[in-house]
């Protein structure tokens, strides 16, 4: 063979090469997941609400959207979000293909099982009918016949055609315009006379409005789940199937709902006018020493929250066992932090958070936020060696000992003799502790939606959260404009991994 026709056969079989690699670079998806993972994110619908996702001081939060990131990443690829309060649209999008799914506090109903497919379920609501407190409480549908507002095309209006079977002048009005939280804010101005939502969103406004009553129940327990489309590429959806599955075994679905759930123990009406009442005749008298001894490491409405769980902000209070002062500091603890009087409220704010520092400087550095401060909490109220004693007892028994979902399981075993038999520092009440935290959690999650943080100040965020608002920084103005009700969607890269 001549050198020349040598050449021609290798340059032929570049050519050939180059087309094939080329082909390859452009060789469409096979199937869903191929596509998502190709182009790098996934879309996602969902609703802004405390349940779902809001734009909180640290960012972007919320139950849902932490769900949705920890998928993003288990798929490796970003997130876009579209944010919609109609949830006809958000169906309809998922439905026609023109979403990856939506993670939008949807309920499973059978309409929607016909034109939809659901995941595998992540939390369990009923559906609540709500008026005032302190007007007429009806017992049923037949005694509701005044003003029933719920939201368009919601899980809610269907249980309201069933409802009307049996109660045939029950007539409701239908607003897409409004999100549940306009609903429940028109139920308390008097402008709407009853609604109708779900309990985890009902758990949370009534933190800072309790008036909003419960007339009775309007469901039985129902699954809450993300909507993909119901085509015949199931690949996504198997991947979410699995994700679950995984988020269920280790324990990451139940620490998430703890996290933002965990603090919502039986409503306490009286309880929270009572701390909504102090919130507004005596919190300003005390708020610049909670700014002033929360410095720049500790947020200062926790302190006031432990303040308010304390003594109720009494700088005089006294309990049985001789701690005094706002912050109920023992004799010994004082004089080890300097406290001349225990009863001078800017000294006993200022020992608290100093004790407080003390405390958590104990608890292993690997152990992180929010549960590191849950578990110095704990120890403040119950001493250090008897949280170390739970602890321990959650290892021997195979749960996680840097989990406050779990240690706080192993607290009130110290009250039991053959628990604390066991144990280095023996016999303590364990289950005040575990009050303690929930009650400081529920106060704190109060003031964080009632008073502004302090400038320069820190505020206690989950290091996983922060470091995902870290890399959005720039990157939301249009994801933003929609938020604020902008029909506009945002860009590919509104919402990064």
């Amino acid at each position: 063979m001549n050198q020349g026709l040598t050449i021609k056969l290798y340059g032929f079989a570049l050519f050939v090469l180059s087309v094939l690699l080329l082909t390859g670079c452009t060789e469409e998806p096979k199937n869903q997941l191929e596509r998502v993972q190709q182009q790098g994110y996934i879309k996602v619908y969902t609703r802004i609400s405390p349940t779902t996702m809001y734009v909180g001081e640290e960012g972007f939060s919320g139950f849902e959207y932490d769900l949705v990131k920890l998928f993003a990443d288990e798929l490796g690829v970003r997130v876009q979000i579209v944010t919609e309060n109609d949830i006809a649209k958000i169906l309809r999008e998922v439905a026609n293909g023109r979403a990856d799914f939506a993670a939008a506090g949807l309920t499973v109903t059978q309409q929607r099982e016909e034109y939809l497919r659901f995941g595998p379920p992540y939390q369990e609501i009923t559906s609540k009918l709500i008026y005032k407190q302190g007007n007429d409480r009806p017992r049923d549908f037949s005694q509701v016949d005044k003003n029933l507002t719920v939201v368009a095309n919601s899980s809610h209006s269907e249980q309201l055609l069933k409802a009307q079977q049996d109660y045939p002048e029950l007539s409701w009005t239908e607003r897409s315009d409004l999100t549940p939280q306009d609903l429940l804010d028109g139920v308390l101005e008097g402008t709407i006379d009853y609604t109708i939502v779900d309990s985890n969103e009902l758990q949370l406004a009534r933190q800072v409005q309790p008036e909003l009553a419960v007339a009775f129940s309007v469901s039985e327990p129902e699954q809450l789940a993300w909507a993909f489309p119901k085509d015949t590429d199931n690949s996504l959806y198997i991947k979410a199937i699995e994700f679950f599955s995984k988020i269920r075994g280790d324990g990451t679905l139940a620490y998430l709902t703890e996290r933002y759930y965990g603090h919502l123990s039986k409503f306490d009406y009286v309880g929270n006018r009572e701390f909504l009442r102090a919130i507004e005749s005596k919190l300003d008298k005390y708020r610049p020493y909670f700014y002033e001894a929360a410095a720049g490491d500790l947020d200062w409405r926790l302190l006031a929250a432990m303040g308010y769980q304390e003594s109720h902000w009494e700088p005089h209070a006294r309990s049985p066992t001789g701690v005094r002062g706002l912050m109920m500091l023992t004799l010994n603890t004082a004089k080890q932090l300097g406290v001349k009087n225990r009863l001078d409220a800017e000294q006993s704010i200022l020992g608290g958070a100093d004790y407080l520092r003390l405390v958590k400087k104990k608890i292993p550095d690997r152990i992180e936020e929010p549960d590191r401060t849950w578990f110095a909490l704990a120890a403040y109220n119950v001493g250090y060696g008897h949280l170390e004693d739970a602890r321990r007892l959650a290892e021997a028994d195979g749960a996680n000992p840097d989990k406050w979902l779990d240690v706080k399981e192993y607290l009130p075993l110290l009250r039991q003799k053959k628990w604390y038999s066991r144990t280095r520092y023996g016999y303590a009440r364990g289950d005040e502790p575990v009050k303690y935290v929930n009650n400081i959690r529920m106060y704190y999650q109060v003031l964080k939606q009632v008073a502004e943080p302090k400038a320069g100040g820190s505020e206690l965020v989950d290091p996983e959260t922060e470091s995902m608002q870290e890399d959005e920084i720039g990157t939301n103005n249009q994801a933003s404009e929609n938020i604020l009700g902008t029909d506009q969607e945002p860009a590919e890269e509104a919402t990064e991994n």
